[in-house]
């Protein structure tokens, strides 16, 4: 009897202890050095991180795109960081969905490749457009 208390004690603090030194990986894809196809920027990225479902987007305008933007939005910052969730179906990533249900745009990344597109829908009709390239395209493995 003994022995068996022995036994199911040190099984539950094995799983107990196991259960604490389990380690997580999650992936995160940096796209850097992106040229814009319309605007021109200083600094353009975009981090996805696939455990928080998170793209992140910092950009710095150059003086030429500040002032055309700003001429229409004077809501306008010339460096700005974006967050958008994000959600993969096969080898597409997404981000969510900007606008209202007629008419919305949404980013398209694909996993390990350099471009950028968006995708705009206007009353059911969809266009995928290229509005990006990146020079460098790295993905981690972050261990937590």
């Amino acid at each position: 009897m003994k022995k068996d208390n022995f036994t199911i004690k040190f099984l539950i603090i094995l799983t107990f202890l196991l259960n604490f030194q389990t380690i997580v990986f999650s992936k995160i894809m940096h796209l850097t050095g992106c040229k814009n196809l319309n605007d021109g920027f200083i600094k353009n990225e975009y981090i996805l991180d696939f455990e928080k479902s998170l793209m992140t987007r910092n950009y710095i305008y150059d003086g030429k795109t500040y002032k055309k933007h700003k001429i229409t939005d004077l809501s306008i910052k010339k460096e700005n960081t974006l967050e958008r969730f994000m959600y993969e179906d096969k080898n597409l990533i997404f981000t969510d969905k900007i606008g209202y249900p007629q008419f919305f745009t949404q980013l398209v990344f694909e996993k390990n490749s350099p471009i950028v597109n968006i995708k705009t829908v206007i009353n059911g009709e969809e266009a995928i457009s290229k509005i990006s390239i990146c020079s460098k395209v790295e993905v981690f493995e972050k261990e937590s």
